[in-house]
This record gives C-alpha cells, structure tokens and sequence, in this order.
C-alpha cells in the first residue's frame, strides 16, 4: 500500500522499522510454503485508537511467523466449511472482539479524516472535496440514527476551514497557478465548507467554547466500543443428556435499533421513541417496515389514553407512509391495519372526551405526559387529522380497485372490504357531529354520500347494515322501514348549508343522480336546470365535471326508462357527439389519435382518475338507448321533409351518419351488433313495417342489463308504433285525399281513440295539413302549394329563429355563466331567469307566427337541453 496512505501520526523512524520488519519476514519466509493463517490487520488501515509503538508491531510479526511455521501444509477452511472435528481442536479460551454498527462508523468517519489529512499534504483539493463528500454522508447516517455529532467531526471542519483559507491566499499570491482541475476543487470546497459550517454553527461554536466538556458529553452518549465476548464452546454429539435437545437462550442478548443502540419499550420511554420515530420519518435510508414494528410494540405497552392516541397517530402514518409510490396501491394487509387503527383511534376519543383530536392546537411539550386536570378547559387537544386519514383510507381503496382485474375473485373479496370502510366514515362523522367540527364534518358527510348515490336500495341497505355492531352512530341513518332516498335527502341537505361551495356541487350533483337512478325525472330534470350548473361546470376541477357528465348520462337513462323519448335523446347527443364517451365518463383514456400524444405526467394523471369497474355506467347500454332514441326521433323527421336541403340539418349526426353508410351498403347481412339491429329496425320503420322494427329492437341482448326489462320493451313497442303511424302520415300523405281512422287502429294495433289524439296533436302543431272529420271517422288532408317566394320567405324564417336563439345563448351566457349555482343571489337570479323565459316567449311566438306549412318543422326539434325541458309539463 503506498505510504500516502499511512497514517498522520506515524513518524519517519517507524516508517523505516515498519519497511526492514517486513524485509526481514520476507527473507524467511521465502523457504517456508505460504501460511494459511489470517493475517492481522495492516498498519496502515488501522485507526488513531490501534496506534502501537514498534515493539509491538516486532512481536506481532514475529508470533505471525511462528504460526506459519507450525502450519506449514493446513490452509485454514472456511468458517462454514468446518466439521465439528475442527471446531474442536479450535482453542476454547480463543477470544473475538464485536464492535457495534456506531463503533465502525466512528473509525470510517476518522479514517476519512485522515485520508483528507493526507491530501492537504500534498495540496490535492480533487481527492478532499471527494472525501468531504463521503465524511458528510457519514455524518448524514449519524444524524440518522439519533447520534451526537462527532468531536473528530467538528475539529476536522475547523481544521479544513484554517487550511482552506490558507491555500486561497497562497494562491493569489504565487506566480505559478495550480491546474485547472485543482482550482475547480478548490473553489468547490469553499462553498462545500462554508455550507457546512452555517449548518452545524451550534455545535462548531460549542467546541470552540470548550472542546474538552464537548468531547466528555459525546463520550458520556455514547457506550463502549469494544465487547470482548467469549467465544461459547461447541457441544459435541451424544453430550450430556441434561439438555434433551432443547436450545439454551441466551439472556445477554437484547434488542437493538438503528446504529446498534439499545432500545427499550417500556411506558417511561414511549414519547422520546416516538421523537426518534418522528425524526427518522421520510429521510433517506429509514427502514419503514421497523418503524411500524417499533410503534405497534409501544402500543402494546401504552398504558394512558394520551399515550395511545400519539402511538396510533403516529401508526396510521406510518402505515400510509410505508407505500411512498403514487401509482401502486397499498397493501390489503397494510390497509386493513390502518383502518382497525382509526376505528381503534374514534373509539378512544368518543369514549373519553377529555381527549380531542385536532389541526389547529396550541403548542405543547411533546416529551411530557398531559392530563385533563393539567388544562385549563380540562381537554386534552392534541395535534392530528382524523378526516385526513378516512381521506387516505377512501383514496387507497379506490386506487386498489382500479389496479385489480376486476374479472377476478379478488376484485369481489377487495370489494367487501367497503362495508368496514363505511362503518369507519359513518363512525368519524359521529366523532365530528359530538365534538361540533363543521368543516371535517361536512367532508366526511361527502365521503359517506360518495360510496351510497349510486348504488341500488339493496346495497346501500347492506351497507347501513354494519353500523348496527358500532357503539356510536352518526345522527342520520336508514331506518328499517324508510327508503334511501330519504337517507341521500338528508345528508345532501346537510352539505347545501355547508360553506364550501366544491361540496355543494358535488352534493347537488349526487343528489340529482339518485333522482335519476330512481326514475324520478322531473324532479331530477328540474334540480338540474335550477341550480345552472350547466353554465359554470367548464371552470369546476376535472373531478367535478366527471361527476357532472355521469349525472346528465343518468338523466338520459332516466328518461329513457320513462318512456320520454325526445328529452332523452336531446340529453344524450351532447355527449356522444363528442366521440369521447369513455373518456368523458372516466371509464377509460384517451385514445391518442390524430397525433395528440399524451405527455408520461398527463396519462398518470388521466389513469389516476379512472373510475372502479363497479361504478362504471355500460356504455353499450348506453348507445342502445342513445341510437333508439335518435331513430324515434329522426325517421318521422325525415319523412316530413320534402327538401333535399332541409333533410341535411340532422338533429342525431351520430345517428345519421351511421344510417347513411347503412343506406350505402349493397347487401345487408343479419344483425349481428347492436348497431346492426338498430340501422335494420331503422329501415323497417322507414318502410311502414313497424312489427318487423319491434321486433328487432326487442331481440337487442343488451337490455337485460336495464332494470325492469318487460316494462322498457313494452314501452318501445308502443313507441314504435306511435312513430311507425307518424311516419306512414308524413310519407304516404301526398297521395291520399282520405284516410279511414278505424283503418290506421287496425294497421298499427293502437286503440282509435290514441290514433284520434296522435293526428289532432299533429294538425294542432301545424306538423300535418289536414282536418278531422268526426261524422265519417276520417282524416282530411289539405294539398297546400306555396310558390317560389314563400319557400324562399319560410327559408330565411328559419334561419332567423336559429340567429335569434344562437344570440340568447350568447346573452345568457354574459348574464350568467360565470357564477356556480350556490354564488348566486336570490332576487338577481329570478329577475335573469325571467328576462331569459320573456325572449324564449318571444322567440316561440315569433316563429310560429313564421311557421306556414309542413316545411321548416326541423327547427323544433334542434334545441338544447335546456330549451326542450323547459317545454316539457
């Protein structure tokens, strides 16, 4: 090994010693074979406390050399390659010294030191920057393990600043520079040792005041480097029989920590643990798996409520701490673990309110035992979040179940788990509604809503089921003989009047989707169009328009189910006229096309918003019901428009688009998808053949999945025959001067009496030119030819209402679209929704007084949602 590397209180004279020693060895032993014994540890390695004079190191060499001799030909064997006949010629007095994990860091921070110690020798400023680097790491794990800062530490600092300073005033004033590379360590390490100076100022200035008091406090910290433990004796086969085979347990040993410190779990010790708990908690290097097994043994051993409220604390967040990765999921041990705790944790502080758990608390000692007697208020507040942890309990379940398949087992046994989950949201909330907090309260309020809107009766009734086990119950829960919806009221009721305006939305928008789950449309419908959500959800956060884009699919699955076929269909075309339903409805990614890349950030966070499998609304039912609607609605259109141009205003472009390329096929298979059953059923109803439509919308499997199945095919059989009738009047009404009525009962299976309201409602809405005539039970229709001006007059009447309607728009929106619905005062508001009723008044007026003939009635139906419900009674 170089000499450079020696160390710095060897001398010269050693030195020479040391060199003809080994010389000398050398000669002997060239005759000898070479000795398998273990050589002792190399001068040069040794640190300041192994120093020994020459004699020593002389007698060491020589009992070294009398072992080679005595062992000329025996290679020493590995320790686990050794039989019980080695070990037992082994001495039995043979001693080894143990040295701790803290003792080997101490030696590794010196050597370091004197490494560095050698290279301001030689003015090497590369090799002490990069010796620096390692001594501060070092330190680092010290700090870590809940050490004292080393004296050698603080005086090799204050050393290296002196010498630091010196080599830069040297440096100015020689004439010859050192190389750039030096001078680039050199300016490196003045920042690196001004840096670490400012950050261990205290102690720095606590060894200059009296470096001796500072060395005596470290070494009173500390314990004894060096254990010398006997080495025990191997028991030989067929020893005494005193044993039986039993091992003998050792009471020397004890349990250690981090850095080989003792460590003793006892209720005395329980707050300085939980300080160096705390202290470890996020660094670098921290076993979080032992610092869970550290607090779940101080519980064992807590003995007051006070000690057990900051070990669970402290546990819960250790726990969540224990997956530090945003996009795996925890653990469903781990996460049963922690939500026994929290409910362990609600326990203690309902049973005894003396004790609160809160955010905002005054400062107190945290190494000192507290009791109610020692306060003013007799409370106890200690810091915590018990909100923050249903929180995190509530987001790690939902982000397991988006990770596991869910066409597995364990996606339904990880699903079970939501019934211990509720009971811990619904306990909290009693937790909060006792202690009076309204903000945690009406979160948890929202957390509990979030996992019951959606559900059916059935569920939520199994889920309210679990709280009859708690010994605390929130103030409103499902009675035996109410219904859920009464429940859902309740709750929403309870966050209208809360201040955060993010929850009154989120709970208006629940709300309005149980309404809607329930078929209860006109109330759902009027709830929607009330609060005006639909005018400020582009500015709510992406949660928020989620949710509100699932509720306006719902309302239109509502209507549907009712049999309201237009307000269905007005309500489901804005979103699939997007092309983006998964997506919309967190039900899957984007899909990237047309060169839009997603960055690595914008997929995390899309995927992270994915709703679970469970929740999902079957988009495939969802198109059903979407196409159906829009063929109810646009294939009596199209036969009521006799103009090429009129007939390219579509109300369905979906729709549309799809029947064209239909109409475009030379030969039509069977139907096989759902597309294909409804584009067929299409053609069938524009031919007059309603039975054969009926009977391929009826044959579509999907429906299945809709609640009360026979009562939804019942209803779209008689709208197939409703609108079959409408279209066979549209089509065929050129060609007849008459039409029998008890003719068009008996062609489409409807009582005369509907087939009499159905052709009055059409004369009445200016849809059909023709009369009734009740004497002869026929229809009359009336050949109406306008001329070239009043085609072109009932053109520009059409495209003036759609200008008018587009400026309503525009106006409502500068009037009222900036606000949500919960900002908005009462007066202002009524006085706008009046003023916005009066110009659609105006405008329906208007274009019926522009309406003449059968042309133009396209424009009735090409509304938004908003117009056409407002017509709705």
């Amino acid at each position: 090994m170089s000499r450079f590397f020696r160390q710095a209180g060897d001398s010269d004279s050693d030195t020479e010693e040391s060199d003809e020693e080994l010389l000398t060895s050398g000669d002997e032993d060239a005759a000898a074979p070479k000795a398998a014994a273990k050589p002792a540890m190399s001068r040069f390695l040794r640190t300041a406390g192994s120093d020994s004079s020459s004699s020593d190191s002389e007698s060491s060499d020589e009992d070294e050399s009398e072992m080679s001799d005595e062992e000329p030909t025996q290679k020493k064997k590995s320790r686990f390659m050794r039989g019980d006949s080695d070990e037992d010629s082994e001495d039995e007095d043979v001693k080894r010294v143990v040295k701790s994990t803290k003792d080997k860091r101490l030696e590794e921070i010196e050597a370091t030191g004197k490494v560095m110690d050698n290279g301001l020798k030689i003015n090497d400023w590369v090799a002490i920057s990069n010796e620096f680097d390692k001594l501060l790491r070092l330190v680092q794990r010290q700090s870590n393990a809940a050490e004292p800062l080393p004296p050698f530490f603080v005086k090799t600092l204050l050393s290296l600043e002196n010498s630091l300073n010196a080599a830069l005033t040297k440096e100015k004033e020689a004439k010859k520079k050192m190389n750039a590379t030096n001078a680039r360590a050199l300016n490196s390490m003045k920042q690196k040792v001004r840096k670490t100076a400012k950050e261990f100022e205290k102690e720095v200035q606590q060894y200059q005041n009296d470096p001796e008091a500072f060395e005596r406090e470290f070494a009173a910290h500390t314990q004894p480097a060096d254990v010398v433990v006997p080495k025990p004796k191997k028991q030989k086969k067929g020893a005494d029989s005193e044993s039986d085979g039993e091992p003998v347990l050792d009471d020397r040993f004890t349990t250690v920590g981090k850095g080989g410190k003792a460590m003793s779990f006892s209720a005395e010790n329980i707050f300085k643990t939980l300080k160096l708990v705390h202290e470890a908690r996020g660094k670098k290097n921290t076993d979080r798996g032992e610092q869970i097994r550290i607090l779940e043994k101080l519980l064992e051993v807590a003995i007051t409520s006070y000690q057990r409220i900051r070990i669970l604390l402290a546990l819960v967040s250790s726990r969540f701490d224990y997956n530090s990765s945003i996009t795996s999921y925890m653990p469903t041990d781990l996460w049963l673990s922690a939500q026994h705790e929290v409910d362990q944790l609600i326990s203690i502080v309902v049973a005894d309110s003396s004790y609160a758990v809160q955010e905002d608390t005054e400062d107190y000692d945290e190494l000192v035992e507290r009791h109610p007697a020692t306060e003013s208020d007799g409370v106890v507040r200690i810091r915590g979040s018990i909100i923050s942890f249903v929180d995190r309990l509530d987001d790690e379940f939902t982000k397991s179940l988006q990770n596991i398949d869910p066409h597995g087992t364990e996606y339904v046994d990880r699903l079970k788990d939501e019934k211990v989950l509720y009971r811990t949201i619904s306990r909290s909330q009693a937790f909060y509604e006792q202690t009076s907090q309204p903000e945690p309260l009406a979160r948890v309020i929202m957390r509990r809503l979030e996992h019951i809107y959606s559900k059916p009766d059935a569920v939520v009734s199994a889920l309210e089921s679990s709280l009859a086990s708690s010994e605390i119950t929130p103030s409103v829960i499902l009675a035996s003989s109410a219904n859920t919806s009464s429940l859902i009221h309740s709750l929403c009721v309870h966050l209208y009047k809360a201040d955060n305006s993010l929850l009154r939305t989120r709970a208006m928008l629940s709300h309005i989707y149980h309404h809607a789950l329930h078929n209860d449309f006109y109330t759902a419908r009027d709830m929607l169009l009330m609060s005006h959500l639909q005018e400020s959800i582009h500015s709510a956060d992406v949660a928020t328009q989620i949710l509100y884009n699932r509720t306006v699919v719902q309302l239109g699955l509502c209507a549907f189910r009712c049999g309201l076929i237009k307000e269905a269909q007005a309500t489901l075309q804005d979103i699939f006229t997007t092309q983006r339903v998964k997506e919309l409805l967190a039900q899957g990614v984007h899909q990237q096309r047309f060169q839009q890349q997603l960055t690595p950030e914008q997929e995390k966070a899309e995927r992270s918003r994915q709703l679970p499998f469970h929740m999902h609304i079957n988009t495939e039912l969802l198109e059903a019901a979407f196409l159906v609607s829009s063929m109810l609605v646009e294939v009596p259109l199209l036969a009521s428009i006799e103009s090429e141009e009129q007939k390219r205003k579509a109300i369905s472009k979906p729709f549309r688009r799809l029947l064209d390329f239909a109409d475009r096929q030379v030969f039509t298979g069977p139907p096989e998808s759902t597309r294909d059953h409804i584009m067929q059923a299409s053609k069938a109803l524009q031919d007059g053949e309603w039975e054969k439509c009926r009977d391929l919308i009826q044959s579509i499997k999907i429906w299945s999945l809709m609640p009360e199945v026979a009562l939804v095919k019942e209803m779209l059989a008689k709208r197939i025959q409703e609108q079959g009738l409408r279209t066979y009047l549209f089509t065929y009404a050129p060609y007849y001067s008459t039409l029998s009525l008890s003719l068009l009962s008996r062609t489409f299976s409807l009582p005369l009496r509907s087939v009499t309201s159905m052709i009055s409602k059409m004369i009445w809405n200016e849809e059909l030119s023709a009369s009734l005539d009740q004497s002869t039970g026929v229809v009359v229709f009336h050949r109406i030819e306008h001329s070239r001006p009043q085609q072109l007059a009932q053109v520009i009447a059409d495209k003036v209402s759609a200008l008018l309607e587009q400026n309503e728009k525009v106006l409502d929106i500068k009037l009222g679209g900036s606000g949500g619905w919960g900002d908005r005062s009462g007066d202002k508001g009524e006085k706008r929704g009046e003023q916005t009723q009066e110009r659609r008044g105006r405008g329906d007026r208007t274009r019926g007084s522009l309406r003449g003939g059968p042309r133009g009635r396209g424009s009735r139906f090409a509304q938004g949602l908003g117009n056409q419900m407002t017509r709705v009674r």
